[in-house]
């Protein structure tokens, strides 16, 4: 993708900042990326495996960019294909012109069961008034419009917010890695939920970009993170042997058990991006079985950049440390590694 050397060029910085990447998502935008997810009478067209790819390549480039899009991304394709005939045309009016969306869904004391809320809203004129918070709203300081779930009498509903007044941002974002996503908390305080803006009920059958495209934000830092270790051992020689480190038998031993478990991961989530363009319903399973894998490859070879970048690659000059650190945010978004685990786990058991 062209514009992958670009947003590379800028990773470096936007980390040390944590400034949003505002440039590299207009960018993306203009060049119709946002679009091309929606369905075809909304004029996007390209296929979950297409997605799924320029994904790794962004995330490869720029980890923070490529988490902002793909949450903005799942908001977004959430709105238009759960909404009425009207608010879909809405919504995916204001995704082509640049409006940016976010994801108001994980809240304080709910773990990572971000898809079933304990904050209820309460019915007022024209919808239901919600007070409350969202954490981790990934790029919601420049976002337009919100996908926020809450429960009405007792069940979770999906709405589409607009941003206003009674919106407002709690600055908690200081972490360790992907701080270009500037994930702040959401405060909610007499926010009203339209209900023309209510989105119909799950059917439970179509896959949002998020389910299938976590496993390739880990796989692109992974990529990343690799390419940075053969860099280094390429170039680094060690004076007692006058050949370059990449020709000690530990590290092509140590590169080839990384490079085959990579090659792994990214069968593993393409395959659940195949099941998603099949609308098939093993697909939710085979995305949770690839992010838990990805999750885990990409914080493995990161850690074995590092082990290989030596005191070099644990300096904050180099990007060894940069990929280290963004490496370990997969495994902690929802679903954690934890509740794959326990997904998978009761699947193959059988255990209800």
């Amino acid at each position: 993708m062209e514009l992958a050397p670009a947003f590379a060029a800028r990773a470096a910085e936007l980390d040390e900042t944590a400034e949003l990447p505002i440039e590299n998502l207009r960018a993306l935008n203009e060049a119709g990326l946002d679009v091309a997810l929606l369905p075809v009478v909304h004029g996007g067209g390209i296929s979950f495996r297409a997605f799924g790819q320029v994904l790794r390549i962004i995330s490869r480039a720029c980890p923070s960019t490529g988490c902002l899009w793909l949450m903005h991304m799942g908001a977004a394709y959430g709105l238009v294909t759960m909404s009425d005939e009207e608010s879909a045309r809405y919504y995916a009016a204001e995704l082509t012109a640049g409006k940016r969306f976010a994801n108001a869904l994980s809240e304080p004391t709910s773990g990572n069961m971000f898809l079933v809320p304990l904050q209820s809203s309460v019915p007022v004129d024209g919808g239901f008034r919600l007070d409350g918070a969202k954490r981790f709203v990934s790029g919601c300081e420049i976002a337009d419009h919100f996908l926020v779930n809450t429960l009405v009498d007792g069940i979770p509903n999906f709405f589409g917010v607009e941003r206003d007044e009674t919106i407002s941002f709690v600055p908690i974002w200081d972490t360790v890695g992907m701080r270009a996503t500037r994930s702040q908390l959401v405060s909610f305080e007499g926010t009203v939920l339209r209900e023309e803006r209510r989105c119909r009920p799950s059917s439970g059958e179509q896959t949002n970009p998020i389910e299938v495209g976590l496993a390739f934000l880990s796989i692109g830092v992974a990529e990343a993170a690799f390419e940075a270790l053969a860099a280094h051992a390429g170039a680094r020689v060690i004076p007692a042997t006058d050949a370059p480190l990449s020709h000690m038998q530990w590290v092509q031993f140590a590169a080839a058990d990384m490079h085959v478990r990579l090659q792994a991961a990214t069968l593993l989530a393409e395959r659940s991006l195949w099941l998603a363009d099949l609308r098939s319903p093993t697909a939710h399973t085979a995305a949770v079985e690839a992010k838990l894998y990805a999750n885990q490859v990409a914080k493995e070879v990161a850690d074995l950049a590092v082990r290989v970048g030596g005191g070099s690659g644990y300096l904050r000059t180099s990007p060894i440390q940069r990929h280290f650190r963004d490496a370990q945010a997969g495994a902690l978004m929802a679903y954690s590694v934890e509740v794959c685990q326990d997904i998978v786990g009761r699947a193959v058991l059988g255990v209800s």
